[in-house]
């Protein structure tokens, strides 16, 4: 089980990445496999021509051995040069007037007895000894048989064995060659085809991976338009895709009408409800002018009703506004520094042209907003706001020179109806419309402390692609 997760662990995450490790065992794996099939096979031949060598070595002695098993021990001395080609080669003749032979005949493992034609006899039908065969005639020999051996020293030999018939007995031909003799041209063989295996490896392997990148190719294209719709790019991905995508395109395309749909009539009833609210709310205020408690508590209402419509205004956004960042920070800046002149606050913007949030204008300055009132609201004398481009988000950056938020106080900060600070005439709204807002459209909100203290609230938003 341990192993089992071991391995699960490696696997790649990547369709990719499991695609190339898939492919690289299967190249591996047929690498060996076509490497020990052509070593054998290489094998197999060189040793059937070291057979047919032996075997001519056995039909020379077998000439100088006659009808009644004796040797012609001179016409064998004549040609020893042909017995004995090279060191290690070995012979020797067993008959019925004892051995001749190399001094150093190593021991060999018993051939099979041969049947007919050379092949083992078969079995008995009925369980019982095998059948007597006929004596063989003077002059008759079996099939040459292979046998393996090894001397004293350790070196394995490779031997050639035939029995002929004789009137005074069977006389054994034995001849013998270092196994060697079959390992160097292989070995010889090996460096070459390894070379040729392992350019066959690189060759596939590139095969792969040119292979992986033209299959794969449709789903990084897939994969780049829907980041273009989230963008607000466009409005649909291409539906001409390969057969195995063609449904998913269908599906995608389907649920960006869906959601279409969806926020037009999420934007539709909040438009509703803040028109129904609307007026109700502001004659209920004018009549609670004189009583500061009740007045205070529809201030919290308000707040309230702003929060909620904020997110029903973002909980179905297919962000295919495109809002240009530098004005709308600005004119933000100009109004909310108009609202706290009295206090000499200083509001600071660094913002490129160029950069824009792919998010409604109501949202972003729900979002921007909230974030330079508040940080105008707690600054002791200055609020700087820049925004820089990270990928396919915005990071908005609003800095003050306030107290700042505790580390321990800065999740709580964000949580709806949340007031760190009772002494002002906030709702504990702010910050949580900004989390949320920024959430739904895929970001994030982020409190740090400033450099010299403060706050230092930073969100990330989509980033849209240039309008005009």
């Amino acid at each position: 089980m341990r192993l089992v997760r071991s391995l699960s662990g490696s696997i790649p995450k990547s369709i990719h990445g499991r695609m190339i490790l898939i492919s690289g065992f299967a190249i591996l794996v047929s690498l060996l496999l076509a490497g020990w099939g052509l070593t054998s096979a290489l094998e197999g031949v060189v040793t059937r021509g070291l057979d047919q060598r032996l075997d001519s070595e056995i039909a020379v002695l077998a000439a100088t051995v006659d009808p009644q098993g004796r040797i012609d021990r001179d016409r064998i001395a004549k040609r020893r040069g042909l017995l004995e080609p090279e060191p290690g080669w070995r012979w020797r003749i067993t008959g019925p007037d004892g051995t001749i032979g190399s001094a150093d005949f190593p021991p060999l493992a018993a051939p099979h007895p041969p049947g007919p034609e050379g092949h083992p006899p078969p079995p008995p039908a009925n369980g019982g000894p095998p059948p007597t065969p006929p004596p063989p005639a003077p002059g008759d020999a079996e099939a040459p048989q292979p046998a393996e051996g090894r001397t004293e020293q350790g070196v394995r030999v490779h031997a050639r064995q035939v029995t002929i018939a004789s009137s005074r007995g069977p006389v054994t031909i034995t001849v013998a060659a270092p196994r060697a003799v079959v390992a160097r041209p292989i070995r010889a063989a090996l460096i070459p085809l390894l070379a040729m295996l392992a350019g066959l490896g690189v060759l596939l392997a590139g095969a792969s991976l040119v292979q992986l990148r033209l299959g794969l190719r449709p789903l990084r294209r897939l994969r780049e338009e829907v980041a273009a719709i989230r963008a607000g790019e466009r409005t649909r991905v291409d539906e001409d895709q390969p057969a195995e995508l063609h449904p998913l395109a269908v599906e995608l395309n389907a649920l960006t009408s869906d959601t279409e749909r969806n926020l037009a009539a999420a934007r539709t009833a909040a438009a509703n409800l803040a028109h129904a609210l609307k007026t109700p709310v502001a004659t209920l205020a004018l009549d609670l002018a004189d009583d500061p408690p009740r007045a205070a508590q529809v201030a919290r209402i308000d707040a309230t009703i702003r929060h909620h419509l904020a997110r029903a205004r973002a909980q179905m956004g297919a962000l295919r506004a495109a809002t240009p960042l530098a004005p709308a920070i600005a004119d933000l800046a100009l109004a909310i520094g108009r609202l706290h002149a009295d206090r000499g606050i200083a509001i600071l913007t660094d913002i490129a042209s160029d950069l824009a949030i792919a998010m409604d204008a109501t949202d972003l300055d729900e979002v921007a907003g909230n974030l330079v009132d508040n940080a105008a609201r707690h600054a002791r004398s200055r609020v700087t706001i820049d925004a820089r481009a990270e990928g396919r988000q915005i990071a908005l950056r609003v800095v003050d020179d306030g107290p700042g938020i505790p580390e321990g106080d800065r999740i709580r900060a964000t949580q709806a109806g949340a007031r760190l600070d009772e002494r002002g005439d906030g709702h504990g709204f702010g910050l949580s419309i900004v989390r949320e807002l920024a959430e739904l459209h895929g970001g994030r909100l982020v409190l740090a402390e400033a450099d010299g203290g403060g706050l230092d609230a930073t969100v990330l938003l989509p980033r849209a692609a240039r309008q005009g």
